[in-house]
């Protein structure tokens, strides 16, 4: 009996998926490919390529996008702060609670399959799952209930000592502070990772490390000569690098304690690039005279939903790297007053318009505006009437008013020196996939799902999206 439990154990499938937020291809395909050789060994002896994002591409929601094979519409979730209501102020932030359709963890729990969950977004507060799970940046702090089951948050004490949940204030000039947590943070994320692999009867294995994304927002102009405030000279210059070794490291002794025929993963939410510039997306609706402020403020102000004269103003903006309109609608906002009949007008002139913005010397900056019921299967809870990628995300969304320029080179919320791109990346490598090496044609992250189903001998759901990845 006990030569067969071990047969079977050896027989067991295991699929282990390590996720580098906002990990960008061209970074680890190309510049820092030299660098990162566990990384390139696991490109050369699977299949790696580019990974298509949802629209917006940001972490909330695109990891659960991923983890669910649902679209941010079916999900309701259009980023981290979304309207409660049709009212104006009642924005809420979302966290586990919001997300109603199951995730892997869940469905292949209905398959007796047990699954460690380690820092994916949106899975604070934690819920009782077949397995394990530690939740993500958005966890307020480590003196929350962060884990479950609850005791496993006192054994990662004894492993780590004072666990990290994020970089504290990654947008800073503080930068040598950044760095200094940023390595801490992920050595103790992947010890912690590796002690769960170690001490857990697990079929599925997820961590996802934030590192990566708030390194790139904080270091992204001494890397990028392309960058309009590089600094060639800088202390930081090498930082850049030096983390994605560090993050090919970790993958290292990771993958040295997988089984023989483990599917390894290695995927990003969406990719990064330079920001070139911000546009105040409000002052830009007050000059084309769709938005009136009670006042003008003298200076650079952040926008609030007080300022507005209701009974005047026909749009209205949230969001940051990424841009969400909504339109003052009669009897669907309090104060609403474009009329149902005038929608579509309205809101195809406003898409016009902000497709036809130029940068400060007159060029077309490249804007993409989206319709949510043309790119989602359905549209829940309060959508946005639109939503824009500035200059194909080299610009960010800036909500604030006064200072009378749309445009700004400086972020609202503090330093930042990267947007969000569209393509992120995956590498994979699969004992089921035998039929190709190397980089293969882009996939997109819905794709995920339906292979991990596929992996352990799963049918697909049929209101899932994406299609299992073959090469």
């Amino acid at each position: 009996m006990k030569l067969l439990s071990k047969l079977f154990e050896r027989s067991k499938k295991h699929v282990l998926i390590i996720g580098w937020d906002c990990a960008a291809p061209q970074l680890v395909f190309d510049a820092f490919k030299d660098d990162m050789p566990y990384t390139r060994q696991l490109m050369e002896e699977g299949i790696y390529g580019e990974l298509e994002s949802t629209i917006p591409p940001i972490t909330v929601p695109a990891w659960m996008c991923m983890m669910t094979g649902k679209d941010p519409g079916e999900l309701g979730i259009y980023g981290f702060r979304n309207r409660k209501d049709r009212s104006y102020d009642n924005l809420y932030i979302v966290n586990s609670n919001n997300v109603h359709e199951p995730a892997l963890w869940d469905i292949l729990g209905r398959h007796d399959k047990k699954s460690v969950v380690l820092g994916v977004p949106l899975t604070y507060p934690p819920k009782a799952i077949p397995g394990w799970m530690v939740t993500s940046f958005l966890t307020p702090s480590t003196d929350s209930q962060y884990t479950f089951p609850p005791e496993l948050k006192q054994e990662i004490t004894s492993v780590v000592g004072e666990y990290i949940i994020d970089v504290r204030n990654f947008r800073t000039d503080d930068r040598a502070r950044i760095e200094r947590e940023l390595i801490e943070m992920t050595r103790k994320r992947f010890q912690l990772a590796r002690h769960l692999m170690r001490t857990r009867d697990w079929d599925f294995f997820i961590v996802v490390e934030m590192g990566s994304d708030r390194l790139h927002h904080a270091f992204w102009r001494f890397w990028d000569k392309t960058h309009r405030k590089h600094e060639p000279d800088s202390p930081f210059s090498e930082t850049m690098r030096n983390y994605y070794r560090l993050l090919d490291e970790e993958l290292g002794k990771t993958m040295g304690q997988v089984e023989e025929g483990t599917t390894v993963m290695v995927v990003s939410d969406h990719g990064a690039k330079r920001m070139d510039g911000g546009i105040c997306v409000n002052e830009w609706l007050q000059q084309q005279g769709y938005l009136q402020l009670k006042e003008q403020p003298e200076h650079i102000t952040r926008f609030s939903t007080d300022m507005v004269v209701w009974e005047r103003t026909q749009v209205w903006s949230e969001g940051g790297y990424y841009a969400r309109i909504f339109m003052n609608v009669q009897g669907r906002e309090p104060q609403g007053i474009i009329p149902p009949a005038d929608y579509e007008r309205v809101r195809d002139e406003l898409k016009s318009r902000l497709e036809a913005i130029v940068d400060e010397e007159g060029r077309n900056i490249g804007t993409l505006v989206f319709k949510p019921e043309e790119v989602y299967a359905a549209c829940r809870n309060v959508p946005p009437d639109l939503i824009v990628h500035f200059g194909d995300l080299f610009w960010r969304s800036v909500g604030s008013v006064g200072g009378g320029s749309i445009y700004t080179y400086e972020n609202d919320t503090g330093p930042d020196d990267c947007n969000h791109a569209q393509m992120g990346l995956f590498i994979i490598k699969s004992p089921q996939i035998i039929q190709a090496r190397g980089k293969v044609s882009a996939k997109h992250l819905f794709d995920i799902a339906p292979t991990v189903l596929r992996e352990f001998g799963l049918d697909v759901p049929t209101d899932m999206h994406g299609t299992p990845i073959e090469g």
